[in-house]
């Protein structure tokens, strides 16, 4: 078989490539590596804008919610959030009323973005609510009803209402889906508030029931999300009801504050290294003798 004839002008413009080669590639990878170079300054501006915007997400969130301390007459009110991913999607808030305060304790489905996201919305929902009728069921009721009414969809969410009257010390509260509350008294004497309902969003028409208690000097109550129960250790152990109860008895002496730490505390213990899995949220009301 004949080979092709290689011309000099053939042969010229080959070696000619074969100089021009190395320069060529040099000149690729630098394209290349300029592209990659804009694509994750891109990158790393566009997360921090991220960042910064879940940053202010969640001081809004924090804006919303309840100070971590709050006096009323002789009560104190402590309460913490712990978002398991940066924005939480429960929420604690005090709103004062003619003879006293009503508090609010809610927990949307879900974590993260998907579920913080709902909160300015839930948050202003009790607010409206509340101002227009402070009986806990009548809020509750209220707010599924809007929640069920939408078009768009809406997380199911729990939420805890109490209502306090200051002067007397007499309290009404309602559950919608949530843990109940415990309220231990000053002699020791441990009560599991219930009453209530279903989750809020399931259906419209749910009825609620309250609940009266009286918190009488020394009495402590505790509201909390399931995120401190359901807390797991690295073995899968939850802690549970009965370590949360005795932890409050363990506890109770201090003020509202001293509650709170120490059953925050004793939930971080028991994970230990393990990470959170849902957000946790816990909220004191003490009466105190003047």
């Amino acid at each position: 078989m004949s080979q092709a004839r290689i011309t000099p002008q053939v042969a010229a413009r080959r070696e000619v490539d074969v100089q021009l080669y190395p320069a060529r590639a040099r000149r690729t990878e630098r394209v290349r590596r300029q592209d990659m170079e804009e694509k994750v300054a891109t990158l790393q501006r566009n997360y921090a804008e991220l960042h910064t915007a879940i940053f202010e997400a969640a001081q809004v969130h924090r804006r919303l919610c309840a100070p971590r301390l709050v006096r009323h007459r002789n009560f104190e009110i402590a309460s913490e959030i712990f978002a398991v991913r940066h924005l939480p999607g429960d929420f604690f808030t005090v709103q004062e009323t003619d003879d006293g305060v009503t508090l609010a304790l809610g927990d949307i489905c879900g974590k993260g973005l998907a579920a913080g996201m709902w909160t300015t919305y839930l948050v202003r929902l009790v607010a409206a609510e509340a101002a227009r009728d402070t009986r806990p069921e009548a809020i509750i009721a209220a707010v599924n009803r809007e929640i069920c009414a939408r078009e768009l969809f809406v997380p199911l969410a729990s939420l805890f209402v109490v209502t306090l009257n200051t002067t007397n010390g007499m309290l009404d509260y309602c559950s919608a889906g949530h843990p109940p509350a415990l309220l231990l008294r000053a002699d020791g004497q441990l009560e599991s508030l219930s009453d209530g309902g279903m989750l809020l969003g399931v259906m419209p028409s749910t009825p609620y029931v309250s609940g009266r208690v009286e918190l009488k000097a020394e009495d402590v109550l505790l509201l909390y999300s399931d995120g401190i129960t359901e807390s797991a250790n690295c073995a899968g152990e939850e802690f549970g009801d009965a370590r949360l109860e005795a932890q409050l008895r363990c506890g109770h002496s201090g003020d509202a504050g001293a509650v709170l730490f120490s059953v925050l505390g004793a939930v971080q213990d028991f994970a230990a290294a393990c990470p959170l899995m849902d957000d946790m949220s816990v909220a004191v009301v003490r009466r105190v003798v003047h």
